[in-house]
């Protein structure tokens, strides 16, 4: 049920007065969220930004949007060019698998220390790093001459794209508030949904044009102009953190945090990335350690709390509910849709013998919707806050689903010309979903806090593509091998392992459609009552 609309933008909002930071261990106070009006003014998490900076965080927030994309591009973009990487390098199937699953890995281990590092040392200062090492790494990801070369590069190309990411989200939150907090979270999630959609189409097109010998290495050379550009803009645009000229001691960066959150993320991430390459099933033993070292972090963290020192994650932010809800619905969100690029692309060029730029043309439609309806969810959020993810939640589910449902029934190579109308509705439905969780998710952090609580944000994306890549993709290929029997797969056999992989990506997504539910109904739940919730002062406006 939609909500009343929030008052004004921040341009009507008198600048509240200072107060003191809150206590490390004192979340954001749960009042009302986007899509219900808050008694007196914005918000809590939705403090005016500062009016001195003007129409210039417009430009400031497109450098960041260019930076995002390219970093996020680099997940899928890939894909399409491992053919002709195998032909130039002579790789193995395992070093192929690395190429990929190296830099989702150190994309994921890094976010939130990154997020971390930006918030006490200062996002523009972390940002233009994360952009000089990732344009530097593309660099060498292209002049690499073996296998072993191109790997270590997409390490270091998954490291600066750790270092940006949070960034993005923590200055969106600084230089942001009310509605426009929303359009601009609207922009990030459309650059989130078009890029991952995006990238096996521009991939393709980069080989069609330079052709298979040496168009692998266009695809990441195309980073280094838009690097460079980015980092020149950065420097005169993008606002300081307010606490960027502090020195900080070392240990107030929680270095033992980062070490076991970080080896807990390592555990998660290895047996899902080398699912196919590490046989038998020892490797989700790993899974164990991963809760033994989460238990370990979590309990650090809470110390750290007690005794005063700033954590690496401020474990209150989990008692609000619009973050934790939205933490979780994320996971299996990116289980589901950012698989299917992976299963689609193999059923279109393994199965049908579609090109590369073809294939990539296929998925389009997924990338148009997405695009589109991201803008309309960062404007309508705050009319309709957590019921307008369950809908795009939903829409992805149908839409998912009537692409299987396609795929079972055109028998012919021109499947993909049916897949254009179901993928649409899944591309819609996405874009639905990413950047109005987003913005619910972050709308009760304080902002000193936006870079941490992004990057674990983030991390659940990351972790749930890994997990949905790697479930679908093993069901995928158990299908693909068991009705292919000891000869090479048919047409049917490709059909099969591709419907069976549509429809698991459809129980992520369900799933994500679960805890959206619960959220919006514990939501009216709470609004059902005669007391209105407590509203706590609203943070100051930082100094730019």
């Amino acid at each position: 049920m939609p909500g009343a609309r929030s008052s004004g933008g921040p341009e009507q909002e008198p600048e509240p007065e200072p107060e003191p930071e809150p206590e490390p261990d004192q979340p954001a106070p749960e009042g009302p969220a986007p899509g219900e009006e808050a008694p007196g003014g914005p918000a809590p998490g939705q403090e005016p930004a500062d009016p001195g900076f003007g129409p210039r965080r417009w430009k400031a927030l497109a450098v960041c949007l260019v930076a995002g994309f390219m970093t996020l591009l680099d997940v899928s973009i890939v894909n399409v060019a491992l053919p002709s990487i195998r032909q130039g390098l002579h790789t193995t199937e395992s070093e192929l698998q690395w190429v990929i699953s190296g830099y989702a890995l150190a994309f994921g281990l890094f976010l939130v220390p990154a997020g971390r590092l930006g918030d006490a040392r200062g996002r523009r200062r972390v940002f233009m790093a994360g952009l000089a090492l990732f344009t530097l790494a593309s660099a060498g990801c292209g002049a690499a001459r073996t296998s072993t070369w191109l790997v270590i590069a997409r390490l270091v190309q998954g490291l600066g794209g750790a270092l940006i990411a949070p960034q993005v989200s923590a200055l969106i939150q600084q230089m942001f508030s009310g509605r426009e907090r929303g359009r601009a979270f609207g922009m990030f999630g459309t650059v989130v949904g078009v890029s991952t959609a995006v990238g096996p189409l521009l991939g393709g097109v980069i080989i069609q044009a330079v052709g298979a010998g040496e168009g692998w290495r266009w695809v990441f050379y195309v980073n280094l102009p838009t690097g460079v550009v980015c980092l020149l803009l950065a420097r005169r645009l993008l606002p300081d953190t307010p606490t960027a000229g502090a020195r900080q001691p070392t240990r107030s960066l929680d270095p033992l945090g980062v070490v076991l959150l970080g080896a807990a993320v390592l555990a998660v991430l290895l047996p899902f990335v080398q699912s196919r390459q590490w046989p038998g099933d020892g490797k989700w033993l790993l899974l164990i350690a991963a809760a033994v070292l989460l238990v370990c972090f979590v309990r650090w963290e809470a110390r750290c709390t007690r005794h005063r020192t700033e954590p690496l994650v401020a474990l209150s932010l989990f008692r609000i509910r619009s973050y934790s809800a939205g933490c979780t619905l994320i996971v299996f969100h990116f289980a589901g849709f950012t698989s299917i690029f992976f299963i689609t692309t193999l059923f279109l060029q393994s199965g049908l013998s579609y090109s590369a730029l073809q294939a990539g043309l296929a998925i389009t439609p997924f990338a148009l919707g997405s695009g589109v309806s991201a803008q309309l969810g960062g404007r309508y959020v705050d009319r309709y806050g957590r019921s307008l993810v369950a809908c795009g939640l939903a829409m992805t589910a149908v839409g998912l689903a009537g692409t299987a449902f396609t795929a079972h029934q055109i028998e012919e190579r021109t499947t993909a010309w049916y897949l254009l109308a179901p993928l649409l509705l899944a591309g819609l439905g996405s874009g639905l979903v990413i950047a109005p969780n987003q913005t619910l998710t972050l709308a009760r952090v304080p902002v000193a806090r936006g870079g941490s609580a992004a990057g674990v944000l983030q991390t659940g994306q990351r972790i749930g593509a890994a997990v949905g890549i790697a479930g679908v993709g093993s069901l995928f290929f158990t299908r693909l091998n068991s009705g292919a029997g000891h000869g090479p797969p048919g047409l049917a056999d490709w059909r099969s392992a591709y419907q069976h992989g549509l429809m698991l990506s459809v129980v992520f997504v369900l799933v994500a459609l679960v805890a959206a539910l619960a959220d919006v109904w514990m939501g009216r739940a709470e609004g059902g009552g005669q007391r209105t919730p407590p509203r706590g002062p609203a943070e100051p406006a930082p100094p730019q």
